[in-house]
């Protein structure tokens, strides 16, 4: 899953980057939405894997992207011959070795992991209060301290250089937006799939169906805004604005959702994916244009670990929320469902819990206690349902804040119209 991650995190920032190299500045948006639109056959990615995994195996599921990313493969060996980099015209290979950021790439990552395993063990598998938690903790954010030292003081070739910082204000405030609906993207994202199997019912097509509106949204409001960023030839401040807006009022609504509203709830995905999708590439290409044309790849990585990043702390934030709601609701819910059929017991209550929490829900009826009752076995299951459907609304009332963020940092954006123009980057003979 590692190597899988960075092969995709380094493709989708590469075609980023040439595609943005390749437009004029004015068209950047464009060029970049008919790249994006590429994805439409895999908006229904949680339907296939859905039916895939039913009717076969998972595993099909990696060989499908297997040999999709071949096929990208072998068109990028054929068909891409860029031409050689301005920055790297004139030297060896040593000397372009010698200029990457190893110390700083080291001090990121490292101190990333240990600050996400923190987040992740804290108030789930061990206390705040616990070594487990706190050493990752301080470290990581020891080793995140020490890399903006370095990057600053230290590196001779930095992985940031401050060149980026051409128009700083809209650069910062881009980033926090960038950050702030990677959070939001990942609670729609890795939250909504697990709510419609976990409370909707685990019929494969039917998940599937729940899934798509927001792939299907996402993909429509990267399209839309990025396409209206050419046509306004900047009016960014206004796209941002209405993301945003969009972005927090859907998944704050999300919270809504109940087991007996979904049509609703189709109406309410849809809103938070197109504002969700208006920012998360849009915001990228907005840096692109504010910065020198060596240092787009740069700022492509840039906003693309921010995102990440946001997304990683949101989701432990947001787990963190879900699995303290979550347990002791399902604990008593079916407690209460053994006890309306005279079978309260402490082992069978957890034995149940931990079962459902891992939908495993067919093995309850072979509990002791339960011995193929069907009866109990559907009260515990809607136990289950009823304490899923009431621990997700406060991933959404989450979110809220975060979207507050990017609301707000929006509305003091600079504009981009004076770089909107017919300048292109990188031209391909």
């Amino acid at each position: 899953m590692a190597i899988a991650g960075a092969g995709a995190g380094i493709n989708e920032l590469t075609a980023l980057a040439a595609t943005s190299e390749l437009a004029p500045t004015a068209k950047r948006g464009k060029y970049v939405a008919v790249l994006i639109f590429t994805i439409l056959p895999f908006c229904p990615s949680v339907l296939w894997g859905q039916l895939i995994a039913y009717h076969s195996s998972w595993r099909y599921v990696g060989l499908l992207c297997g040999a999709w990313a071949f096929i990208g493969l072998a068109m990028t060996a054929i068909f891409y011959f860029p031409p050689p980099r301005v920055n790297s015209t004139g030297l060896t290979n040593r000397e372009i070795i010698s200029r990457i950021d190893f110390v700083g790439g080291f001090l990121s990552i490292v101190g990333m992991i240990l600050f996400i395993a923190g987040l992740l063990w804290g108030g789930y598998q061990y206390s705040w209060k616990s070594a487990h938690t706190l050493v990752p903790l301080l470290l990581g954010a020891f080793f995140l301290i020490a890399f903006a030292f370095w990057e600053i003081y230290g590196a001779k070739y930095p992985m940031f250089p401050s060149r980026l910082k051409k128009e700083p204000r809209i650069l910062y405030l881009t980033l926090i937006i960038t950050f702030i609906s990677g959070a939001n993207f990942f609670s729609v994202l890795l939250f909504w799939p697990t709510q419609a199997f976990n409370v909707y019912g685990h019929d494969p097509v039917g998940v599937g169906i729940r899934g798509m509106p927001i792939g299907f949204s996402i993909l429509a409001g990267a399209c839309i805004v990025l396409w209206l960023l050419s046509v306004f030839r900047g009016g960014n401040r206004a796209l941002m604005i209405i993301s945003s807006c969009m972005m927090t009022a859907g998944c704050g609504a999300l919270a809504a959702a109940r087991i007996d509203n979904i049509n609703a709830v189709y109406g309410i995905l849809v809103v938070a994916g197109l504002g969700i999708g208006g920012i998360v590439v849009p915001a990228s290409i907005m840096t692109t244009i504010i910065c020198p044309d060596d240092l787009i790849a740069t700022v492509a990585a840039l906003t693309l670990a921010i995102r990440v990043i946001g997304g990683a702390i949101g989701y432990t934030t947001y787990y963190n929320v879900f699995y303290n709601k979550f347990v002791p609701k399902l604990g008593l819910g079916i407690a209460v469902a053994l006890a309306k059929n005279n079978l309260l017991d402490l082992p069978t209550v957890i034995e149940a819990a931990e079962l459902t929490g891992a939908s495993l829900l067919d093995r309850i009826l072979d509990l002791p206690k339960i011995n193929g009752n069907v009866t109990v076995w559907m009260d515990v299951v809607k136990a289950g349902q009823l304490a899923y459907s009431e621990a997700y609304p406060w991933v959404y009332y989450a979110s809220v804040a975060f979207g507050a963020v990017a609301i707000i940092a929006s509305c003091f954006l600079g504009d981009l119209g004076k770089y909107m123009d017919d300048h292109v980057a990188v031209v391909i003979h």
